[in-house]
C-alpha cells in the first residue's frame, strides 16, 4: 500500500503540470504579443508549452514504467527464494 501513495504523489502531478506548461507558455506570448505590437508570439509560445508539457509527461510514462520493471525483478526475485530455487538463499 504504502507503493500506492508514493505513486500518486509522483505521478499524480504530471496533469498539473502539462497544464500548467501550456499556460506559462501562453501567458508569456501573450506578453510579449502586448509588449511587441504582435499577434503571433502566443501561439509560439504556446505550442513551446504544450512542447514542455507533452515532455514532462513522457518522462513521467519513462519513469514508471522503470519503477514498474523494478518491481517486477523484485518480485521475481523473492518468488525464487520463496520457492527455495535461489542458490544464494542458503
Amino acid at each position: 500500500m504504502k507503493q500506492n501513495w508514493k505513486g500518486l504523489g509522483t505521478y499524480g502531478t504530471v496533469g498539473l503540470e502539462l497544464a500548467l506548461s501550456v499556460l506559462f507558455g501562453l501567458f508569456v506570448g501573450s506578453w510579449l504579443d502586448r509588449k511587441l505590437g504582435t499577434h503571433w508570439i502566443a501561439l509560439v509560445g504556446f505550442g513551446f508549452g504544450l512542447a514542455a508539457g507533452v515532455r514532462s509527461l513522457w518522462r513521467a510514462l519513462v519513469q514508471a514504467n522503470r519503477d514498474a520493471d523494478r518491481m517486477d525483478q523484485e518480485e521475481k526475485k523473492a518468488r525464487k527464494k520463496f520457492d527455495g530455487d535461489d542458490p544464494d538463499a542458503d
